[in-house]
C-alpha cells in the first residue's frame, strides 16, 4: 500500500513486577493513572479510591513517578487552573493522600527523573519532603556516575538541599518521601478489607559493581512494609505486537538495525523488512526524552535516505497510499477522525475550558469525542 512505512506507535502497555499479590484492588500501572487524570477515555472509569487512606506509595523514580507524585499532592485549587480532568479534579478534591512515598531500588545518584520535573514537585507550597541523610553519602562509583552524567549530579543535587532537617510536618501537611535502596517483595492484603491493597513489603537492597560497570541492586534480606490504601507501578512502558509484523518479546521492541526493522533477529538473521523502519520506544526502548527521541528518529530518517540513494527504496511502483488506505478502513466499516475533525474537537475543548478559566476542559468519553466531529 506504501513504497515505505515507519512504525512509531510507542509503547502503551505496563511491565509487571510480577511479584505476590500484584492481583489486589488499589494497585495500579502509573500510565492507566495518568490517563485517567489526562482524561483518556480508556481510563475515564477507572476510579481510583483515593479516601480510605492517607498514603499512597509509588514504585519508581522516573518522570512519570514524580507527575503521578505531583498530581497527589498538589493542591486542587493550582489544579483546577490547569487542564486536568474534571472527573480526576473532583475525585483529587476529595481525597484524603497527605504522604506519597516514592521508592526506588537504586540510590539518588541513580534516580532515573530529569532535574526539570524533580524542580517542579519539590516547589510545591508546603510541601514537607523526607530523605534520609545516610542515603545521600556517595561511593567512589557513585562519583563517577555523576562525573560522566550531568544530569544524574544536578538530580543529586537537588535531594541533597532538601534533605530532612528534623522538624515534624504540621498534622494534615502534605508529605513526600523519597525512599531509596528498596524494591518491592510483595503486595500484602487488608486486614479489614477483602481482597483490597493494606500495604508493600519492600526489601532493603544495595548496590553491586563499581566505577568500570553498572551499579545493579541486590537485595539484603532485611524487610520492611508501608502501610498504604493505594499503589502506583511506574517501572516501565512496554509495546505491544502487531499481528504479521516483526516482534523481540523479551526486549518489548520490534527487531531493528539503526531503525531498519529486521525479519527475523531472534535466530540471528540480518535479513531487512525492505520499506520497513521504526523509530522511538518502540525501536531502543521506553528510555529517554524528546531530545533523546530527535536524535533516534534521524537515525532511522537516514537509513531511509540512504535506501533511497542505493535503490533499495524503490518508487518504480505506483502505491495506493492514503486514497488505498482510506479505502481500506471503509470496507472495514472503520471510523476515521481526519485532522479537520480533532481541529473542531480542539476547538470545542478551549471553548469549554474558557467557560471555567482553564485551557481546555477535555472531553473525557468516546462518545463526546466522536459526536462533535459530526455537529
Amino acid at each position: 500500500m506504501y513504497n515505505g512505512v515507519v512504525l512509531a506507535y510507542g509503547a502503551e502497555s505496563d511491565r509487571s513486577l510480577s511479584i505476590p499479590g500484584e492481583e489486589l484492588a488499589d494497585i495500579y500501572a502509573a500510565r492507566e493513572f495518568v490517563w485517567w487524570y489526562n482524561g483518556h477515555p480508556d481510563c475515564r472509569n477507572l476510579a481510583p479510591d483515593l479516601k480510605s487512606s492517607d498514603t499512597a506509595v509509588i514504585l519508581g523514580q522516573g518522570n512519570v513517578a514524580l507527575d503521578v507524585a505531583r498530581i497527589l499532592l498538589r493542591p486542587t485549587a493550582e489544579l483546577a487552573r490547569t487542564d486536568i480532568a474534571s472527573h480526576a479534579l473532583a475525585a483529587l478534591e476529595e481525597s484524603t493522600i497527605r504522604k506519597v512515598y516514592l521508592v526506588g531500588r537504586r540510590g539518588p545518584v541513580q534516580a532515573a527523573c530529569t532535574a526539570k520535573e524533580l524542580r517542579e514537585i519539590l516547589g510545591i507550597k508546603d510541601l514537607v519532603i523526607h530523605i534520609k541523610q545516610a542515603d545521600l553519602v556517595t561511593t567512589p562509583a557513585d562519583e563517577i556516575e555523576m562525573k560522566n552524567n550531568r544530569i544524574r549530579r544536578r538530580v543529586y543535587e537537588l535531594l541533597s538541599k532538601v534533605v530532612t532537617t528534623g522538624h515534624a510536618p504540621v498534622p494534615g501537611q502534605r508529605e513526600l518521601h523519597f525512599v531509596f535502596f528498596h524494591k518491592p517483595d510483595r503486595f500484602l492484603e487488608s486486614d479489614d478489607r477483602s481482597g483490597r491493597l493494606g500495604s508493600v513489603r519492600l526489601e532493603k537492597t544495595t548496590l553491586k559493581g563499581d566505577e568500570s560497570m553498572k551499579q545493579v541492586a541486590v537485595g539484603t534480606g532485611v524487610y520492611e512494609d508501608i502501610s498504604c490504601g493505594l499503589a502506583l507501578k511506574s517501572i516501565g512502558y512496554k509495546s505491544v505486537a502487531i499481528d504479521g509484523l516483526p516482534f523481540d518479546n523479551y526486549k518489548g521492541i520490534v527487531p531493528n538495525l539503526g531503525g531498519r526493522v529486521l525479519a527475523n533477529a531472534s535466530q540471528g538473521d540480518m535479513q531487512y523488512e525492505t520499506g520497513l523502519y521504526v523509530c522511538g520506544w518502540l525501536k531502543r526502548g521506553p528510555t529517554g526524552i524528546i531530545a533523546t527521541n530527535l536524535y533516534c528518529a534521524e537515525e532511522t530518517i537516514a537509513c531511509i535516505s540512504d535506501d533511497i540513494n542505493k535503490g533499495v527504496l524503490s518508487f518504480k511502483s505506483i502505491k495506493p497510499g492514503r486514497k488505498g488506505l482510506l479505502e481500506l478502513l471503509d470496507s472495514r466499516n472503520t471510523r476515521v477522525v481526519p485532522f479537520d475533525a480533532w481541529e473542531k474537537i480542539d476547538l470545542e475543548e478551549k471553548r469549554l475550558g474558557n467557560l471555567k478559566n482553564k485551557p481546555r476542559e477535555k472531553l473525557a468519553t468516546w462518545e463526546e469525542l466522536l459526536k462533535i466531529p459530526g455537529e
